[in-house]
């Protein structure tokens, strides 16, 4: 098994740092169809840059490496024990170099548990009746994981009307979950959609929909008629790149089906980030070795830059130095590019939950907290920032109030946007929201020049409380200090848009 380990390991260090061709092609696709100027196109850019900047350094691409899925297809005589055994400990090596993020927590304690655990990885197996074996791997992070949907029909959707048991039922389904995610799960999206089966089956055959090829046509002709529908009418929403509006919301749309019973009719949703991490691998029978990967392009570019610069818009970006005012804070309005730099303190679940009861162990008055799990790996005494994009900040909704106003913080960092809750924190307060590039995890990551300290090692190193010195760190003023929101903006606009889309198509 030593040489299928070294291809596990292979595969999995291909799909956290490599987007695969397909997908940097409909990336680029989608970035040349933004207006050169706004919000979404400077995003994009940055998407695009972070994308290179994986490559080139073997680096994760988002520092939410996801849930692990693995699906083999294998020759009845292999051994599937050891198979799993040589994917397990190939996780660990990959974890340890920093490739993956140590995602695995116990449900009941709470507990990081690294890589493993009960139930982690997911791994399935599949018989087949060929000689050869292959393996397929998604990293589906947990931001977009939250955004799927599953719908039991016939129901009634706000906006669409009702949903019946029919494609146009459907249609109406795949609309609504591009409308909940907005920005939350770092869109533009891939979707893979399964219709029918048990309320399992169904979420199986959505996700394995996202094992197809971004550029394939659907041999079903109902079917490929509905996932073109979904790439037009998807796109007139206008909720863009992170939520931030514009023309470009769903990149992909795959939909497979199975067979169901009378009674049940299940629609299910597997939402996938602009991130779209997945590969797979052909493996000699005899050798272990890989033969082939599934997505491969010699012709395809290596680098995601060129054509004309697409920055943000308005004048310079502002400069500011953390800790902040009330007064700097009050002048910033949304729309404002910010360039921070200064120190800056991670706080993801586990932090606000414990600090609602418990005093915070350094200053924060006039601080700044960042929605982020980074990958980090441990040099003798220092501590290396491997990957620290933004995490999805509504989950931080219940306790974000109280937060601000304990400690007096003048920014929330993350992605996505928060509630009402918060924003009239961030009026009362003087704070602001300030969004980073969801998944730009290596450009991030480039902005901090020193680890500078560390709390609750205990929660694990996504959950922990890092403190980071970061220069020029680039975020967009998404909601203010004057009770404006662009998240607000964009769901309500995008939402006129969806009734439009009522009327049946199918």
């Amino acid at each position: 098994m030593d040489n299928f380990e070294q291809s596990m390991y292979e595969l999995i260090v291909r799909t956290s740092t490599l987007l695969p061709p397909d997908v940097k092609k409909i990336l680029a696709e989608g970035r040349s169809r933004e207006l050169v100027g706004t919000q979404a196109s400077a995003a994009l850019t940055t998407i695009a840059r972070n994308v290179d900047m994986a490559a080139a350094s073997t680096a994760p691409i988002c520092q939410d490496t996801g849930m692990p899925t693995f699906e083999l297809h294998v020759p009845m005589t292999v051994d599937q024990s050891a198979m799993e055994e040589a994917i397990g400990n190939a996780l660990s090596r990959a974890t340890k170099e920093g490739t993956l993020r140590p995602n695995s927590v116990h449900s009941i304690t709470g507990m990081n548990e690294g890589n493993g655990g009960t139930g982690y990885p997911v791994v399935h197996f599949q018989q087949w009746k060929q000689p050869g074996i292959h393996v397929r791997l998604i990293l589906k992070g947990g931001g977009c994981e939250n955004m799927n949907r599953q719908y039991s029909l016939p129901v009634l959707l706000p906006g669409l009307g009702t949903a019946g048991r029919d494609l146009d039922g459907v249609r109406k389904c795949i609309l609504d979950a591009v409308y909940h995610a907005q920005g939350k799960g770092c869109s533009p999206a891939f979707l893979g959609v399964g219709i029918g089966g048990d309320r399992m089956g169904s979420y199986e055959t959505a996700k394995a929909q996202l094992f197809r090829r971004a550029d394939d046509q659907n041999p079903n002709k109902d079917l490929a008629a509905l996932e073109n529908y979904v790439m037009d009418a998807g796109n007139t929403l206008g909720i863009g790149t992170l939520g931030f509006g514009g023309r470009v919301s769903v990149l992909g749309c795959k939909v497979g089906h199975r067979n169901r019973l009378p009674a049940c009719f299940f629609v299910s949703v597997a939402y996938n980030c602009w991130a779209y991490r997945r590969q797979g691998v052909s493996i000699d029978p005899e050798t272990h070795e890989i033969l082939q990967w599934d997505y491969h392009d010699p012709d395809a570019p290596d680098s995601m830059e060129g054509g004309e610069s697409r920055s943000a818009p308005g004048a310079e970006p502002i400069r500011l130095r953390t800790p902040l005012s009330e007064k700097e804070v009050r002048s910033l309005k949304v729309g404002d590019v910010v360039l921070l730099s200064g120190t800056i303190h991670t706080g993801r679940d586990s932090f606000h939950k414990h600090h609602m009861t418990n005093d915070a162990p350094v200053d924060l008055d006039g601080g700044a907290i960042y929605h982020c799990g980074p990958v980090m790996l441990q040099d003798g005494d220092r501590w290396l920032v491997k990957a620290a994009g933004p995490t999805t900040s509504i989950r931080e909704e219940p306790y974000q109030a109280a937060i601000l106003q304990k400690f007096r913080l003048r920014a929330v960092i993350g992605k996505g946007g928060m509630g009402n809750g918060t924003l009239e924190a961030l009026r009362d307060v003087g704070a602001v929201y300030l969004n980073a590039v969801g998944g730009a995890a290596q450009y991030a990551a480039r902005c901090v020049k020193e680890v500078t300290g560390v709390h609750y090692l205990e929660f694990g190193i996504p959950e922990a409380m890092w403190h980071l010195e970061v220069e020029d760190f680039p975020v967009f003023v998404t909601m203010d200090s004057h009770g404006r929101s662009l998240h607000a903006d964009v769901e309500t606009s995008s939402f006129e848009k969806l009734e439009s889309l009522a009327p049946r198509v199918f």
